[in-house]
């Protein structure tokens, strides 16, 4: 069990991956060189600045979205503003923790 899990609990583990079985969107909110740098396969990147600006591009996807970033603290923030305009998100935390999960 990792960190994540350990301070999220499995459940929120075994619900993000559910999501991405599903066919939720990945959204990775650090900056373009960061994901530039590596990221999931297939995931978006919408830095943290710009996530007010496509809540409309976001709810337009009618889908669940999965965030992340390089620890969870930036998806994490991003997760919190997105669910206080009624998305249906998580985070995810660091990139490499959703990209085992894909």
């Amino acid at each position: 069990m990792g960190l994540m899990d350990m301070l999220t609990g499995s459940s929120k583990k075994d619900k993000i991956q559910e999501m991405l079985q599903n066919g939720a969107v990945v959204v990775d909110v650090r900056s373009p060189a960061e994901f530039q740098g590596g990221h999931v396969a297939g995931s978006t990147n919408i830095p943290l600045q710009e996530i007010e600006k496509n809540v409309d591009k976001l709810k337009a996807m009618k889908k669940p979205v999965v965030l992340c970033c390089a620890s969870g603290a930036r998806s994490g923030q991003a997760s919190n503003f997105l669910k206080s305009k009624d998305l249906d998100c998580e985070n995810g935390g660091g990139w490499t923790r959703v990209n085992s999960m894909m």
